[in-house]
């Protein structure tokens, strides 16, 4: 965000804080998120060793891999609770915005390792692939059905929050993804039992690096959005631009900028040209609840102008 300098009478800012001020804060998820990370952090980590034990047993590529992908994923929500729970903590001096961009960095760096868990299995499934080994088909089965049933119950303790937390949507999304590939492993099992097919476990390996590749590739680029100050998915700059240009006495905007605090809080600073000012702090007061309300952007600061000096007609 840049600091500019221009000779006016008046500098009006709004910072607003708490409900007073018409402030709308989305906090980080709340109880029942916290009670959500912890049931499924303790499911899986338990369905992991259980699942691997039982790869290795069947010497199942397939098993294996869904157990490393469900691993990566017991390491993803470990991250996003600790940052989450780092985001609660109150701002310091020099660390005015306190520790909420952590969310947005256990997003992307979850989703990295992530990525890189798939190509090490992706690999290693084209090995296989071209050596086909003997796969213990029931085993497959028995352990896939269990997988459906813990990853779908933890989808489902994430369904909620979804829709207002990247890292809880990441979570969501790696779950229930794994719920899909659960079941396409126990349909591999069934093929090895039924028929022989014991090429079939690498090419089903193969279909889950793929599934997850594919979930995880938007989920990584909204991360990097987040990481370099992009206007958060869910805003239209140019609504936001549109709205703070036609409030009465406006004749000009300059400077807009809008970023993520963190994976749940927006902000916002423009710098408003009104010539005949404005009548009283009501005015700033009701710009930064409608933000709030309109856009989701709870941490709004203007600056108005009277428009004596230099300014610039778009975002600088």
């Amino acid at each position: 965000m840049h600091a500019h300098s221009h000779d006016h009478d008046e500098h009006e800012h709004s910072h607003d804080h708490g409900q007073d001020h018409g402030h709308a804060h989305h906090h980080p998820p709340p109880e029942k998120m916290t009670r959500a990370f912890a049931i499924g952090i303790a499911l899986n980590t338990l369905f992991v060793l259980v699942e691997f034990g039982f790869g290795l047993l069947a010497d199942s590529l397939a098993l294996i891999a869904d157990a490393g992908h469900n691993l990566s994923d017991v390491l993803s929500l470990v991250l996003a609770w600790g940052a989450i729970e780092l985001a609660k903590r109150d701002p310091t001096p020099r660390r005015t915005y306190g520790l909420r961009r952590g969310t947005i960095l256990s997003s992307l760096v979850s989703s990295l390792l992530l990525l890189v868990a798939m190509g090490a299995i992706g690999w290693e499934a084209l090995l296989r692939l071209r050596a086909p080994a003997p796969v213990a088909g029931d085993i497959m089965i028995l352990v896939a059905a269990a997988g459906v049933v813990i990853n779908g119950v933890t989808a489902w303790l994430f369904a909620a929050g979804r829709h207002h937390d990247i890292n809880v949507r990441a979570a969501f999304l790696h779950m229930a993804g794994d719920a899909g590939v659960s079941v396409g492993v126990a349909l591999g099992g069934i093929g090895v039992v039924l028929a022989g097919w014991a090429w079939l476990d690498p090419v089903i390996s193969l279909a889950i690096v793929g599934i997850i590749v594919w979930s995880t590739w938007g989920v990584l680029i909204e991360a990097m959005d987040l990481v370099f100050d992009a206007v958060p998915r869910g805003i239209d700059p140019h609504a936001v631009r549109g709205y703070l240009e036609a409030l009465p006495g406006v004749t000009g905007i300059h400077d807009l900028h809008i970023w993520a605090m963190s994976t749940t809080e927006t902000a916002l600073t423009a710098h408003l040209v009104m010539p005949g000012g404005h009548r009283d702090d009501h005015f700033l007061h009701d710009v930064a609840h409608d933000l709030a309300g309109r856009f989701r952007i709870g941490h709004t600061t203007l600056q108005v102008e009277h428009g004596i000096g230099p300014a610039c007609d778009q975002s600088c």
